[in-house]
């Protein structure tokens, strides 16, 4: 089973832990955005006023290769729309770092789309639905669907997909689009785009608009099933549904860490405890001193609840964000996982 956003051994994780290294990073550049989706984890809808420069951005990124990173995984906001992407993209390439993009597309024209080919960078592009009107009522933005269609667009002229140029399409499940989710898996199969399909993580926007977003633990099991028996046999790809990301698992506590676009270090996205800022400290010193980094890489003596019991605690800790939000303990239970007794409540 690929392990989501890592594309490592068991065992370069298990000695990356064991060296305190990094395998990845992840990293927002800015908070700025043009969409408002109403699933988005950022709680701000303004710009900071007190982002990283483009050297801080540089020097981070240095540390984490220092650290044993070969990839960064970029976020946002929307960085496609970031006025310094294409140095940026130039930059990680020219450090022999792997890049992967999550983009609304809106800034996909066909020379930034010719740049991520040219650097090989792996794009997630997001979209949750054909439906143009459902598609737009997510992103909280008219015409959003169009827009994604033309980043499409413009990236299969570029070359996409390919063997050498990967490209995903990230999808939250909710209910305005549970529906037509084995559908869309299956076009996407077939057009040799990888599915990124997850559960939301209840926080922020999510939290706001959870009474025409969230789905039950039950709903969530059966697409899971849906999509794995789809998956089987129709395409010869054998995997066991489990949450929070359909045909994949998110290890990536073990191996990666986020940077916010103000310098703070956080697990990720989800589990939202700085524990140090990039402006004070070095991020190995972070990373090797942090309480709650180390309690996430010694989940199995750590965790709580039902994910440490679980059938699957080798190999899952559920999803630690989901935990975090609405436990406020990240070491809890995964309360959104159809094994957790609490999903169904």
């Amino acid at each position: 089973m690929q392990i989501y956003n890592l594309e490592f051994s068991e065992e370069e994780i298990q000695r990356a832990v064991a060296e305190g290294r990094l395998l990845s990073m992840e990293i927002e550049f800015s908070r700025i955005c043009n969409f408002r989706c109403s699933y988005c984890y950022v709680p701000t809808k303004s710009q900071l006023n007190n982002e990283l420069t483009r050297q801080e951005i540089k020097d981070v990124i240095l540390q984490a290769k220092e650290l044993g990173a070969g990839k960064i995984i970029i976020l946002g906001g929307e960085p496609s729309i970031y006025p310094h992407i294409q140095e940026m993209i130039t930059f990680l390439s020219g450090q022999g770092l792997a890049i992967e993009l999550f983009t609304n597309g809106t800034g996909i024209d066909a020379d930034l789309a010719r740049v991520l080919a040219e650097n090989r960078v792996r794009v997630a592009l997001k979209r949750n639905s054909f439906d143009e009107s459902i598609q737009d009522k997510l992103a909280g933005k008219a015409g959003a669907g169009a827009i994604i269609g033309t980043a499409l667009a413009n990236l299969q002229q570029a070359g996409y997909p390919s063997d050498d140029l990967f490209l995903a399409i990230s999808t939250v499940i909710c209910q305005q689009n549970i529906d037509e989710l084995p559908a869309m898996w299956e076009w996407l199969r077939k057009e040799r785009i990888e599915p990124y399909f997850e559960v939301i993580t209840p926080q922020e926007n999510a939290v706001e608009n959870k009474s025409w977003l969230s789905v039950d633990g039950m709903q969530l099991k059966r697409l899971f099933q849906k999509l794995s028996a789809i998956d089987r046999e129709k395409y010869g790809r054998d995997w066991e549904p489990q949450p929070p990301l359909v045909g994949n698992k998110c290890m990536r506590h073990q191996v990666s860490c986020l940077v916010s676009a103000t310098g703070d270090v956080m697990p990720c996205v989800g589990v939202t405890i700085p524990v140090g800022n990039i402006r004070e400290n070095r991020l190995a010193d972070i990373i090797s001193t942090s309480e709650v980094i180390n309690n996430l890489k010694n989940y199995r003596e750590m965790i709580k609840g039902e994910c440490r019991d679980c059938d699957k605690a080798e190999e899952c800790y559920g999803c630690r964000g989901a935990a975090f939000q609405l436990t406020g303990d990240y070491l809890a239970s995964d309360p959104t996982c159809w094994r957790n007794h609490c999903s169904q409540e």
